[in-house]
């Protein structure tokens, strides 16, 4: 863009000059220089003015209110990610989180007894109880039965107490088989509670158990996390930038999710946010290599890549640009600062071994195609050429011209000049 502007101001001054000489009456003498047609390689770039910023720069707060009980950190230290940069006093957070854990255990406590036998207990303890009861309860009912098929037990061979007493063993034989097989189902959990055949206050019951549960989870979970928000670590290697807080201070409501604690910057990773003029950016691609140079040293030079382009404009005194992102390596001790001046050339074309002349040979002829003038057998004729790209000192040359040949430039004299020459050997 600066270099556009530049080449604006010498035409518009040319032009100037070429009026006050008319004006004054004079005649304008015309030399001309002689260019011979030579290989070399040609490279398009745009300008990109814009200023260089840190994209790893990030304004630290705390995530609760509280009191600062520890800062670790100074400006200018280096710290790593993870680190534990400063904390609040976190006596009542604990205390917060061992009365939600507490809470949490007698909610799920309320709830296991409700939902018995869908405990650990039911499973260790009963099932195996249970089939242990099984194996007594038959072999008590196979002994008693075997009895009653041996002795063929009736009412006239025995008294009245001693049918009763084979009756009831095997009675009592058949009733511990029963609950043993029932305990059994109760272990494997496929009693009324698997069926769904409840009462509706034990289904009411059970979901205020649950509920009840859902919420100490949920009160645990948000004293965890207040917590952690009271602990402020790195979230990536960098170096600390500012530190505007002191230990002892109160983060109010007010100001605890807004205010800066600590910023911290990554000073190894920079970008150029950059502008570029609307009749370029056609040409501007992800990708692109970009060569920078810094305002405030001169001496140093960077290169980059593209890396953004916004497809939103933005308008400057009636001219529109549209914004690009450059990337960089930061080279160690460059002395480089976020917010300095820079200006990248974006390499949109290159061309290697091509025949080139000065982009002021081409001219065009009465109906608009492009001819150059070339010196053959001491006599100036017109020859018309295609042409390639150009970066507007020199065009690339694709037909009607070979390497050796020599065009012929006219130009303004200069007071004293003698005209003639050959130059580009």
């Amino acid at each position: 863009m600066k270099r556009k502007v530049k080449l604006y101001l010498i035409l518009a001054l040319a032009c100037l000059v070429l009026v006050s000489l008319s004006a004054c009456g004079q005649t304008v003498e015309i030399e001309k220089q002689l260019v011979r047609v030579s290989r070399g390689d040609l490279t398009l770039s745009v300008s990109a003015d814009g200023n260089l910023s840190l994209p790893r720069d990030r304004k630290l707060t705390f995530g609760i209110t509280g009191t600062v009980a520890k800062i670790n950190v100074e400006e200018g230290d280096r710290v790593t990610k993870g680190q534990v940069l400063a904390s609040l006093d976190t006596t009542s957070l604990e205390l917060v989180v061992r009365t939600a854990e507490v809470d949490l255990e007698t909610a799920t406590n309320s709830y296991r007894k409700l939902t018995y036998p869908y405990d650990f207990r039911t499973w260790t303890l009963d099932v195996p109880t249970s089939m242990a009861f099984i194996g007594s309860a038959q072999q008590k009912l196979d002994e008693a039965l075997k009895v009653t098929q041996e002795l063929g037990v009736s009412r006239e061979q025995y008294s009245w107490e001693q049918y009763w007493d084979i009756f009831n063993r095997l009675k009592q034989a058949q009733d511990d088989l029963v609950k043993a097989r029932e305990q059994l189902i109760r272990g494997y959990g496929q009693d009324v509670f698997a069926s769904g055949i409840l009462r509706m206050t034990d289904i009411w019951t059970l979901k205020a158990a649950e509920l009840g549960m859902e919420k100490a989870q949920l009160t645990l979970d948000k004293a965890k996390s207040d917590l952690e928000k009271a602990v402020m670590v790195a979230p990536f290697d960098g170096v600390i930038a500012t530190v505007d807080i002191k230990e002892g201070d109160s983060l109010s409501a007010m100001d605890y999710a807004t205010r800066t604690i600590i910023e911290l910057i990554d000073p190894n990773i920079m970008e150029l946010n950059a502008e570029v003029d609307e009749i370029d950016i056609p040409g501007v691609r992800l990708g692109q290599r970009a060569i920078i140079s810094v305002d405030a040293l001169p001496t140093l030079q960077l290169e980059g890549k593209v890396t953004s382009i916004y497809s939103l404009p933005t308008e400057e005194a009636g001219v529109i640009f549209y914004k690009v992102k450059l990337s960089f390596d930061v080279p160690e001790g460059s002395g480089l600062l976020s917010g300095m001046s820079a200006t990248a050339d974006i390499i949109i074309s290159k061309r290697s071994d091509v025949l080139l002349v000065p982009s002021r040979a081409v001219e065009q002829d009465s109906s608009g195609n492009p001819v150059v003038k070339v010196m053959v057998n001491e006599q100036i004729e017109e020859r018309p050429v295609v042409i390639g790209v150009s970066d507007g000192y020199q065009t690339e040359i694709v037909g009607g011209l070979s390497a050796g040949d020599v065009v012929v430039i006219e130009r303004q004299a200069k007071p004293g000049s003698s005209g003639g020459g050959l130059f580009g050997q």
